[in-house]
């Protein structure tokens, strides 16, 4: 697992080398993701606007994350030419993770929830993965570790690591991103930066980043109702949940991991997953682009954020993140039948969002 570090011999270094230079390879090949301006006819004087990491290669804004853990891990000597990787994920980071370790030549081992998405477990085999599964989120740290300890391998643990091992100063980071493109808006520094945690390590870069270079943005955690992120900001004694049943993917956990930090949160908002599946949809048709699940639970935390600045006659702009592409969830939150299934009343709840974007009715908590 993380932590554990061994001597490189000659070869081993040189291999390191060409690891560090064939992942900033990948990197300097990629252009840096959209910023969208989401059109809101109805709220005049407050822009919002989506980054969009759907446009990285393997899809989400989990590649940001993929990347910093693999150049950390590489850095600190826990990976070596002959190293089984293994990670915990529900699956974005999983299939980021797959494609790095393929580009290293190094096999991987996905630990994931039974429940995830067919599309992220085909994706992460598409990339040389293998999808290893468990009943519950919650019993994916253990299995990694024990499959660690069985394989010789090293556990990646993005719920550890994620908020050490991203550059939260600048080097491109995604709050650095936000910013410079932000730079030539009607209102370029955001009044509130919107973005839901499951590692907490973007929440983390982007607090840190704000306080850094001294803006004004306050910073907004869109955490799903059955989650544990809210209930500590409200109690910090609480600090597990005993299941975190929501059904979008990549956000909400049942306990608060390592990589969460709270004092970088200057408010909260608590996401119903029909809210989150319904602002999803909407919006995917809204922007002609398909957004998955943790995007509407963004989204819909936002439209909370601006209704309430609407109402206090408050100008300025929103700025959150288009987490992956809805084409990830076209069996589940896209498939009528799969909401009808799970009890998802969702039509009144799209008709609600809708109005939101189309008429500037307000979304109030």
């Amino acid at each position: 697992m993380g932590g554990k570090s061994f001597a490189l011999t000659g070869q081993e270094r040189d291999w390191v080398n060409r690891a560090v230079q064939k992942i900033e390879a990948d990197f300097n090949r990629s252009a840096d993701t959209h910023l969208l301006r989401v059109p809101l006819p109805g709220f005049a004087g407050i822009s919002f606007y989506l980054k969009d990491e759907s446009t990285h290669p393997t899809g989400s804004l989990k590649h940001r994350l993929a990347r910093s853990l693999f150049l950390y891990a590489l850095c600190n000597g826990w990976v070596g030419p002959k190293t089984t990787i293994i990670e915990s994920s529900s699956g974005s980071t999983a299939v980021s993770e797959a494609y790095l370790a393929r580009l290293l030549g190094l096999p991987f081992v996905a630990v994931v929830p039974r429940s995830t998405s067919p599309e992220k477990l085909e994706a992460i085999r598409f990339h040389g993965g293998r999808c290893h599964l468990v009943a519950e989120a919650a019993q994916a740290h253990d299995e990694s570790l024990r499959l660690a300890e069985e394989l010789g391998g090293h556990y990646m643990d993005q719920f550890t690591y994620a908020e050490r091992a991203t550059d939260w100063r600048g080097n491109n980071s995604i709050a650095e991103s936000i910013y410079r493109q932000m730079a030539l808006e009607t209102d370029p520094i955001p009044g509130w930066i919107v973005c839901g945690a499951g590692t907490g390590g973007t929440s983390a870069t982007i607090g840190r980043y704000i306080r850094y270079r001294g803006h004004g943005t306050r910073l907004c955690l869109a955490d799903p109702a059955s989650s544990v992120f809210h209930r500590h900001l409200n109690d910090p004694l609480v600090r597990h949940v005993e299941r975190c049943c929501s059904v979008v993917e990549g956000i909400g956990r049942p306990r608060v991991e390592a990589s969460f930090e709270p004092a970088l949160i200057d408010r909260c908002e608590v996401i119903d997953d029909v809210q989150s599946l319904a602002a999803a949809r909407v919006l995917s048709a809204w922007i002609g682009r398909p957004c998955g699940g943790s995007t509407g639970t963004n989204a819909w935390a936002c439209a909370r954020v601006i209704s309430g600045m609407a109402a206090r006659g408050e100008r300025g702009s929103v700025v959150s993140l288009l987490c992956d592409s809805g084409d990830r969830y076209q069996g589940t939150y896209f498939n009528d039948h799969w909401l009808e299934a799970g009890g998802f009343d969702i039509a009144p709840v799209e008709n609600q969002f809708r109005a939101f974007l189309g008429e500037g009715m307000p979304i109030e908590a």
